[in-house]
Formats: structure tokens, sequence, C-alpha cells
């Protein structure tokens, strides 16, 4: 997994330590140029924060994928073929309220009796499969690598280096972190002291004058948080806690060379030994989150009065379990694909991803079988700010660009801002192998005990374009996998304009040379686009 990155950006820690339908036409992009387009300025609404990913770009100048306008000029109540989605990440709250009834169940499986009633070789697997066990926390690959002292496999020098820099790196936002922390903590202080009163407002800061040099600086502390978008210093320090539990989850496990986080007993190095692990998809601890937020984006229970919509509606989420706290294990995507595959997934996604891959081929064959048994197969870009096709991001579907399979789909990240900054600085992009963009900086949707939360990354944007491919395989169930493909590719909305790349205002390229389509996903022209293809067959 890879989304520590987008907490680090967040905060801005080193700018407050140094200075305190058939005949329906597809709908277009606004304005070719990006940068005359009358945009929209205001702040975002709640509603549109917790909806935006689902607005429609000329309606509403929000970089959305229309599934609102989908639903209400294309579906219209049509409820279309139930289709089974596999997510492929952590554990999930299968007793969410807006998830519990929207899962797979294995109806030749009898719950909880030990054995394997459907002989697909996993007891009891009831609402998917958990390869990881008891397993959580991990270590990422390259310092598996290290840790295996292999100094003979040809990357070892490289992933010696990349440690030696991650963990200083690491080390030193941990210090920074603590000081930044305790720095706004101690201005909250003295600002609730001064006034008199822990919920300040923003206008009763602004208002304060003092010849205190010591409040001064508090008071331009305070406004710096401010100016960062949070609400409050109870909220940044929320964030800050956030931020430095993933950097001691990233120094005790992920670089910790000593650590080995693997309960199944299985060797990783077999991939013909299987039927590890347990039939328990749940997550371990609430904070595991990741699966929860990205099946509630897939398929949330519609217009039941709950927190979040999901872009699918009739859709089936088969829940399996293979990526921890740290990076996956090539052997448990490779058999978690083949699981899906096999017992009646029509679309599989996956937000994870890193940059090192022992068997890599191992998960190309299982994408190619997913392709061969017609299943469409939606990956996230990765959260690197990096070109994907020049630094190796798995898995892939490729090698030396000759695709293994047909129905692949990888996803970069959009934020909610139409403009130059429209590409999340965090998402990975690459002309020849990332295929589209999608809604992925501050997607609201459904986490653990019944709660929901925004939560950003390339994770998120991939399983809003898999709740484009259910739509399309429920409403146009003719359609093969590659179709499926062709109709999200074909439709999407181009932008031909100039954005910031990477978060890096000084590079600034045509986001048409960010992925093969040049274009973000939308599911009102998906859907048209399916239409002429059933059509013709």
């Amino acid at each position: 997994m890879n989304d520590l990155k987008r907490i680090l950006a967040v905060t801005g820690f080193g700018i407050l330590l140094a200075s305190c339908g058939g005949s329906t036409p597809l709908i277009s992009t606004p304005i070719e140029n990006i940068d005359t387009t009358p945009l929209k300025v205001s702040e975002l609404t709640k509603a549109e924060k917790e909806n935006w990913g689902h607005l429609d770009l000329v309606t509403d100048t929000i970089p959305g994928m229309s599934v609102d306008k989908a639903y209400a000029e294309i579906i219209k109540g049509k409820k279309g073929k139930t289709v089974i989605v596999a997510v492929i990440d952590s554990g999930i709250d299968i007793d969410h309220e807006d998830l519990d009834d929207v899962l797979w169940t294995n109806k030749k499986e009898k719950p909880n009796n030990g054995i394997d009633d459907d002989k697909n070789g996993y007891v009891d697997d009831i609402h998917g499969w958990n390869f990881l066990g008891d397993g959580y926390d991990e270590q990422l690959e390259f310092v598996r690598l290290l840790a295996s002292g292999n100094a003979d496999d040809p990357r070892y020098a490289e992933a010696q280096k990349e440690y030696d820099t991650e963990h200083q790196k690491y080390m030193g936002y941990k210090t920074q972190y603590e000081q930044l922390k305790q720095q706004v903590k101690g201005a909250d202080e003295k600002v609730s002291g001064h006034l008199k009163k822990a919920d300040y407002t923003k206008e009763e800061v602004n208002a304060i004058a003092t010849e205190d040099q010591g409040l001064q600086q508090s008071v331009a502390i305070i406004k710096y948080v401010y100016s960062l978008k949070f609400d409050s210093a109870s909220d940044f320090v929320k964030e800050l806690d956030d931020a430095l539990e993933q950097i001691g989850d990233r120094l005790n496990y992920h670089l910790n060379k000593d650590f080995n986080g693997r309960k199944t007993g299985d060797d990783i190095n077999n991939i013909s030994e299987t039927g590890y692990g347990n039939g328990n998809v749940k997550p371990v601890k609430k904070s595991e989150s990741h699966g929860t937020h990205v099946a509630g984006i897939i398929a949330a229970e519609r217009n039941n009065g709950k927190g979040a919509n999901g872009v699918a509606n009739n859709v089936q989420i088969m829940s399996i379990r293979a990526v921890p706290n740290g990076d996956e294990y090539d052997k448990d995507v490779a058999l978690a694909i083949r699981y899906a595959v096999d017992n009646g997934a029509k679309v599989i996604n996956g937000s994870f991803g890193k940059s090192y891959s022992p068997h890599s081929q191992w998960v190309r064959d299982a994408i190619k079988y997913a392709s061969d048994n017609d299943v469409v197969f939606v990956h996230a870009a990765g959260n690197d700010s990096k070109d994907v096709d020049t630094e190796p991001n798995f898995p892939d579907d490729n090698v030396n660009y000759v695709e293994v399979s047909d129905s692949y789909i990888r996803v970069g990240s959009l934020t909610s801002k139409y403009g130059s900054d429209v590409v999340s600085g965090f998402s990975n992009y690459g002309n020849k192998n990332v295929d589209i963009f999608a809604p992925g900086s501050a997607v609201y949707s459904t986490t653990p005990e019944n709660e929901y939360d925004s939560k950003g990354g390339t994770s998120m944007a991939a399983p809003g374009v898999a709740g484009i491919a259910a739509l399309i395989r429920s409403q146009y169930p003719s359609l093969s996998a590659a179709q499926v493909k062709q109709a999200i590719l074909e439709s999407g909305l181009p932008l031909t304009t100039k954005v910031v790349v990477g978060g890096d205002a000084n590079d600034v390229r045509p986001f048409s040379q960010l992925s093969t389509s040049g274009k973000i996903a939308n599911a009102y022209n998906a859907l048209i686009r399916a239409s002429q293809l059933a059509s013709n067959q």
C-alpha cells in the first residue's frame, strides 16, 4: 500500500516550521482551454464534498463522473442484471449499515461447518476469503528483499539505497511532526487562555490585537492552521496524530528488516500451496478501513437515507482480504484474482500496488486468467507522483508494453477542482500504462462500525471506475469485458490542456499525455457508448 504520501502532503509541516444512450450524444468538456473556463471559485458545500465524484462537469463545474445524471436520464430505475464485484483489499466491515445488503454470499457453502462444501479449496468461504489470516502489519517488498540477504538479486543494491533514503526521511518526519504537534497544541492553549474559551472561532482569532509577542506567534500559528482549511487546531492535531501513526507503522513495520508479520504458515514462494487463511473477511481493527471505504465507493446502498451512495446499484461485493498494512504478497494477490474469477466475479477492483514484485509473473498470469474468463480488472495507478511508464509499479498487465490482458484498466486520480490542478498531486501517471483518470481526492465513503469519512488516493479513483464497469455489465450484460473497457475509455471526457503534474507547479504538461485515453471517466457517457456497442452486436 502506498497512501502515506497524501497525509504527509496535507499538513505542509515545512511551511509552518519555517515561517510560523443509443441516439443520445456524448457530453463534451465545457471549454477546450481549461485556463479560460469559468471555474468554480466557491468552496464545495458539505453535500458537494460528500458526493462530488457523482456530479457533472458541465452542470456543476466539478469533474465528477456524471453518476447522478446517468441514473436520472439513462438508468431511470432499470435494475439490470446483478453483477458480482470482487474487492481485493484489506478487510471489509460486512456488517456496515450501508454495505450489509450488497454482499456476495456463497450459497454453495454451509456456514461454519468446517467443510469445503463446494470443493473450491476454501473452507467456509461465505462472503469471500481472507488470505492474510490473523496478519495485518507487514514489511515493504524491498525491505523483504534486504531481509532475505540475497545480494545477488539484480535490484538488491537499489533496494538498499531506497531503504537508507526512506529510513532517514521518516525518522525526520517523525521528529518534525512531533515538534509541529507541540507547536500547535501550545498555540491552541495560549489562544484559548487569552479568549477564555476552548471552542473559539476564526473571527475571534482574527480580532485578537496584542503586543505580547508570544501570543502574536500563537495567533499566527492558528491562522496558518485555518489557511490549511482546518476548522480548528484540534482537527489539525488529529490529522497530525493520524500521520504520526502511519509514520510509526512505516518505521516499526514497513521499514523494519527484523519484522515478519506473516501468520498463515504457508510458503510465500510456492504458488501451488493454497487454502491457507480463513473465511473471516472483516478488518482486524477499526483503523483497517481501506477495504470498507473502497467497497462503499463501488456499491454503498443507494438512496437509503444513510451516509453515502455507491456508483453501482445492482452489485454483490465479494470481499477478499489480501492487502495488509504494508506491501501485499504476490502469491496472495495472484490467488485472490483467481479466487474471484472462479467464484463468479465479473469485475475485480485492486486498490493496491508496489514498486518491487519478486513474483510479478504470477500476478500477471492471474490478470490474464481474468481477461481470458471475461472479467474486468480495475487497478489503482499508485500514489508516488511518478511516471509508471519509466518507473515500475506492480501489478501490471504487460511486458515491455506488450499487454497480456484486454480488460485491465489502470486509473489515476483527480481532485474536485476543475482547472490546472485537476490531477491529484500524489497520483501516478503514464501515457502507456495508465488508462484513464477518475475522482480520487477526498472521496466520501463508508468506514468500519457504521461510520463515514473522506479519504484520498488512486485507491479511491479505481473503485469509481470499477463501479462504472459494474453498471455497464448490469445494464448491458451482452458486452464482453474488453468491450466494457472500450466503452469506458472511449467515452471519457478529453482534456487537451495543460495541468500540474505530481503536485509540482513547475511541472506542467498536457493532460492528454498522462494516460492512454487522455480522458476522465464518465458514467453517463460510458452507458451511452455501451448501448451503442450492444446495439451493434
